[in-house]
């Protein structure tokens, strides 16, 4: 999980405050994490840390039933550390676990399944399905493509670097046709949570998972907000948020739109559309002109589409207004992600996405 950066100011509980007047509150975070509070994972075993961020750590754990049966769970342990006090963290944690229920009951495939929200000596853990298989930061690794090159057969390498994971400038980066698969999935996992008045708030690659199943689930959805309520706290990472975000405004279904168009955009040019800008000012500065350089950013193939890099542009508009309304229209609405793959189709240039990840990423064999 890719290190979250929570937003420094008072009304988002973002300070810590050393005067805390309920310091066991951290204590038991703590504990936690040190092991010597076993009893917060009751009918788990095998705890593993792998993942830690701002929000808090993640642990993948064995959920034990009866009769031998057993079950890989997530379990994400938030932390109250970056709050003023512990009702701040009560108050915040409260939200959470709303957003929570209501993303739980989505049910989609594309979206993480959420199973529990609960309590241990207040310290708040969220209990969900585990995803195997690589989030998207790691599939664009240089071990990831270093590993595909020497565990596949050479006929099976060519086929991987020329329909799914190739050479970037900064990055390996892929193929259009894959990158437009898993932006499909991500979109519909999107409108789903936009239906039901939920931003996911902190798209970026480290929350997006390519399953060994070929499929993409789009996880993490502790900074996820509720869109009826201004209320909340800002835990996104900067490099991926929104300018309006950015600059103080609630994430929107917007917001996420242009999260995940730099991600697309990161994906097909093997380097991040950011290199070089240090500092909000900055930021702010290269995701303003971003729409205007998409076409030099991206590689001969695919900057010749022009309904990919329209695509493109639309999602990382700077002003909300100019990009898609919401996740559901950027997947099937006109010029949208499913009319570039139509096209791919007529053009007799599409492949099973699908099976061609699965096929790739069983061959690969876990990725440490």
């Amino acid at each position: 999980m890719e290190s979250t950066r929570t937003h420094d100011t008072e009304r988002f509980h973002a300070a810590t405050d050393r005067h805390d007047p309920d310091p066991d509150l951290r204590q038991h975070y703590r504990d936690i994490l040190a092991g010597t509070d076993v009893g917060w994972a009751i009918g788990c075993s095998d705890l593993k840390l792998v993942g830690q961020g701002g929000q808090g750590v993640v642990f993948q754990a064995r959920l034990d039933g009866a009769d031998g049966f057993a079950l890989s769970v997530a379990l994400k342990v938030f932390s109250p550390e970056p709050y003023r006090t512990s009702l701040a963290y009560a108050d915040d944690m409260a939200r959470v676990a709303g957003v929570a229920a209501r993303v739980a009951a989505v049910q989609h495939e594309n979206l993480i399944a959420v199973h529990d929200f609960t309590a241990h000596t207040r310290v708040r853990v969220m209990r969900m399905e585990w995803v195997d298989g690589l989030d998207l930061r790691q599939v664009l690794s240089q071990h990831t493509l270093d590993r595909t090159r020497a565990r596949l057969s050479p006929d099976h390498r060519r086929f991987v670097e020329d329909v799914v994971l190739t050479e970037g400038p900064k990055q390996p980066r892929l193929k259009p046709g894959v990158a437009i698969h898993v932006l499909r999935d991500c979109l519909s996992a999107l409108a789903a949570m936009h239906r039901e008045g939920i931003a996911h708030g902190d798209l970026k690659p480290s929350n997006i998972m390519l399953k060994r199943t070929g499929t993409t689930k789009v996880v993490d959805i502790g900074s996820a907000a509720d869109l009826r309520s201004a209320e909340g706290r800002c835990a996104w990472s900067p490099l991926y948020a929104a300018p309006e975000v950015l600059e103080g405004a609630p994430v929107s279904p917007q917001s996420d739109l242009a999260s995940m168009g730099y991600v697309l955009v990161e994906m097909l040019a093997g380097r991040s559309p950011f290199d070089g800008a240090t500092g909000v000012s900055a930021l702010l500065e290269a995701k303003h002109a971003l729409e205007h350089r998409v076409p030099e950013l991206l590689p001969p193939e695919v900057a010749g589409s022009e309904l990919l890099v329209s695509l493109c542009r639309r999602l990382v508009a700077a002003r909300p207004e100019k990009r898609f309304p919401d996740a559901e229209a950027a997947d099937l609405g006109r010029k949208g992600a499913a009319a570039f793959h139509r096209q791919l189709v007529k053009g007799d240039l599409a492949s099973e996405y699908e099976n061609d990840l699965r096929v790739w990423l069983e061959a690969l064999g876990p990725v440490g």
